[in-house]
């Protein structure tokens, strides 16, 4: 599923459509938002490296790390950044978020110059521009691609509103230049209709679940026990694709983090995950679910198109057929009679037919409005 994710994101969307973008939602139980952060960027880069993705560039845009530290993770994998990469910038909000350091040192003594630092995080036109500046700076002003990725939106909505952090997000997508975009979200530092909104605008959803998850969310003194144990950094990756034509695909796999980073693996069988109809019914106020006493108490309910005289079964008369023998009998028509019968042979109904009047013809072909001067 992590796999599928990547290529979403490498491919890109159909011309005409807006980039895919990718929610990652952690939670203070499972806080590996990071690690999956870190495991898209690497293969991002490896495949823009070798050609094989859609875009040419890579924008970094880091709130919640340094850029050495994503520079020291590119490294552990792998991929040298160097002064001369043509491939990557980074745009740093970690080190002055609020413009308070005026003559600000970037320390950093190797990718210097890949590294812009940008002021004031609560300007997001300025930001907005200053991304689309950095990628044209790797791929031009052509038609050539690249990608954005965030690390984190937490910082972000801490100094801007909701609307104003969504309509950037959707510029990005939109941007005829950008084929994807990608961030991660602590769901425990936000209300409910803020992690509505980003998944709105998502296209892909993917969530950390516990291995042992808390029943209020929060880690407890017993739960603290779990940071030393091995089963802390195991758990479920659920991951929710959104299709054409409104259609929702649903794929889990479990993860593993440890010192290497994060590793994800099919679900064994031994431990299936069985989905229940009552996890996938809404959330609202009454019940709509049935008790097994309810259950019952419904099932002895005999409704009126069921037979209801102690098992004997009962035919229902169509007007066609004999009760009697159950043949079909039908008695021909005379064109000579000004009334028609039309009795079965049966003890069954009849049906009688009345003329309007003695000028009436059966099977007439005149126009009975033959007359009138229209």
């Amino acid at each position: 599923m992590a796999e599928s994710i990547f290529r979403k994101l490498r491919d890109g969307g159909e011309e005409g459509e807006l980039a895919p973008a990718l929610t990652i939602e952690e939670t203070v139980a499972s806080p590996f938002g990071i690690d999956v952060s870190g495991y898209l960027l690497t293969n991002l880069s490896s495949s823009i490296l070798a050609g094989k993705s859609k875009s040419q560039g890579l924008v970094l845009i880091t709130f919640s790390r340094s850029p050495s530290f994503y520079l020291q993770l590119l490294k552990q994998r792998g991929i040298v950044v160097s002064s001369s990469s043509k491939w990557i910038r980074i745009l740093d909000c970690y080190t002055d978020p609020l413009g308070w350091i005026h003559e600000p040192s970037s320390g950093f003594s190797e990718g210097s110059s890949l590294i812009k630092l940008h002021k004031c995080v609560s300007d997001l036109r300025k930001l907005f521009s200053t991304v689309i500046e950095a990628g044209r700076e790797l791929v031009g002003a052509g038609k050539t691609h690249f990608c954005v990725a965030i690390d984190s939106v937490n910082e972000l909505l801490r100094h801007s509103s909701m609307p104003l952090v969504s309509g950037l997000l959707t510029d990005l997508r939109s941007h005829a230049q950008i084929t994807s975009v990608f961030w991660s979200l602590n769901t425990d530092l936000h209300q409910e209709k803020v992690t509505n909104a980003l998944e709105y605008i998502s296209t892909m959803k993917a969530n950390l679940e516990p291995l042992c998850p808390s029943s209020d969310g929060q880690r407890n003194a017993l739960e603290n026990l779990f940071l030393v144990h091995q089963d802390f950094g195991k758990g479920r990756f659920h991951v929710r694709f959104k299709l054409r034509k409104g259609r929702v695909r649903v794929m889990s796999e479990e993860y593993h983090v440890d010192q290497s980073g994060i590793v994800f693996s099919p679900i064994s069988s031994t431990d299936t995950v069985i989905v229940t109809t009552k996890s996938l019914l809404p959330k609202v106020h009454f019940n709509l679910t049935l008790s097994e006493k309810e259950r019952v108490e419904k099932e002895k309910v005999v409704l009126p198109f069921e037979h209801q005289d102690d098992g004997k079964s009962n035919e229902i008369y169509d007007g066609r057929r004999s009760l009697v023998d159950g043949k079909i009998e039908t008695t021909p028509l005379s064109s000579m009679e000004l009334q028609t019968d039309v009795v079965s042979s049966g003890k069954g109904g009849e049906i009688i037919y009345f003329r309007d009047s003695d000028d009436e013809h059966p099977d007439s072909d005149e126009d009975p409005d033959d007359d009138l001067d229209i």
